[in-house]
């Protein structure tokens, strides 16, 4: 058991960063109180639009190099589309985050909510997306974009795909398979893409002989949309590279109720970064109106994975606590705008505080 205090980043962000994020900071401080857990050391450190107007980039290299000393970190999500050039056309903060930091396993869970609007009830569901390599042009390549054009009229893109990265990414999601249901798909497209994908697919099912106890299926991408809308309940662990993943993450946080309550970690075998799968929302920045859920709970799967990590039951009963916390808020009727409720982004917090001390 981790022997001093977590010491975590707090990233607000742009949009409806700065009201989602400490809402969540909220949560995970009351969760922790109540699990007996060692308080959280926060550090909130500049990243975004407001970064770019006092540092002049939107994640400065002190920031980096604050949060290489850190155990984790919240962030909050961006708007670089609204950045001044040359910032718009440079690697967003997540991405350059995810680079720098080799974060390399996108940990997307899709479970619906009792009371809230999934289209399929049933979902309960993690997306694990490879996310270093692919068809990303942002993260295929060391230096430059994996994105050129050698005359205005064509357009080439690469994907890569290589072995250690898809034995990694195939390992944590089978270790995350024995830690839920057992059950783990693969989804690649290997019919079409037979040495890229096909190498994809051929390097998951060895690492399944290392799991015999998982039960291991797959699917072609095109055939496991039409899967997931048909019977999501069937599906435990889903692994895919980075396009797929992303993809089929957001499909399936649709299918468990909207974007606004699916929660991601990014992680590294050393640190892990809480990010909402949802974007900035600018048109309801500072208005009270925004749903916390996706980023509470995101935050909420920063302290499981820091109680795995440090073999802290703690933090891990606290990770309870906040999911179980949010569930029973919106089971109780109590939600935002979005999700047909009336309550504020602090009321809605407020409620969620409340209940992290219910659970027996």
């Amino acid at each position: 058991m981790r022997g001093t205090p977590c010491r975590l980043g707090v990233l607000l962000g742009d949009g409806i960063g700065p009201e989602i994020v400490p809402a969540s900071v909220r949560v995970v401080d009351a969760a922790l109180a109540a699990a007996g857990a060692d308080p959280i050391e926060w550090q909130e450190l500049p990243l975004g639009a407001s970064a770019i107007e006092e540092h002049g980039s939107a994640i400065p290299d002190t920031t980096l190099e604050a949060l290489a000393g850190l155990d984790g970190w919240l962030l909050g999500p961006h708007d670089s589309v609204a950045y001044p050039e040359p910032f718009r056309s440079r690697l967003n903060p997540s991405g350059t985050l995810r680079k720098h930091f080799d974060l390399y396993a996108n940990i997307r869970p899709a479970r619906a909510f009792e009371g809230g609007r999934a289209i399929a009830p049933g979902t309960d569901l993690v997306i694990v997306r490879e996310n270093t390599e692919g068809f990303y042009a942002d993260r295929n390549t060391h230096a430059g974009t994996g994105e050129y054009m050698p005359t205005p009229d064509v357009a080439i893109a690469m994907g890569v795909f290589t072995r250690p990265a898809v034995e990694r990414i195939a390992r944590a999601a089978f270790e995350l398979a024995r830690r839920r249901r057992n059950k783990l798909t693969i989804v690649h497209k290997a019919n079409v893409l037979q040495l890229s994908s096909g190498l994809f697919k051929r390097v998951c099912l060895e690492v399944a002989e290392q799991y015999p106890d998982v039960a291991v299926d797959d699917f072609h991408i095109d055939a496991m949309t039409v899967h997931l809308l048909r019977r999501a309940s069937a599906f435990d662990v889903v692994v895919a590279e980075n396009m797929f993943g992303d993809i089929l993450s957001d499909m399936a946080g649709e299918l468990a109720g909207s974007l606004g309550i699916a929660p991601s970690v990014n992680a590294s075998d050393e640190r892990a970064m809480a990010q909402a799968a949802h974007g900035s929302a600018p048109d309801i920045a500072g208005e009270g109106l925004a749903n916390p859920i996706a980023m509470i709970l995101s935050a909420g799967m920063l302290l499981d994975w820091l109680g795995t990590r440090h073999g802290d039951r703690r933090l891990a009963d606290a990770a309870v606590r906040v999911e179980d916390a949010v569930r029973s808020a919106v089971r109780a009727g109590v939600s935002t705008r979005d999700l047909g409720g009336t309550a504020s982004t602090g009321e809605f917090t407020d409620a969620v505080v409340e209940r992290t001390a219910a659970r027996a």
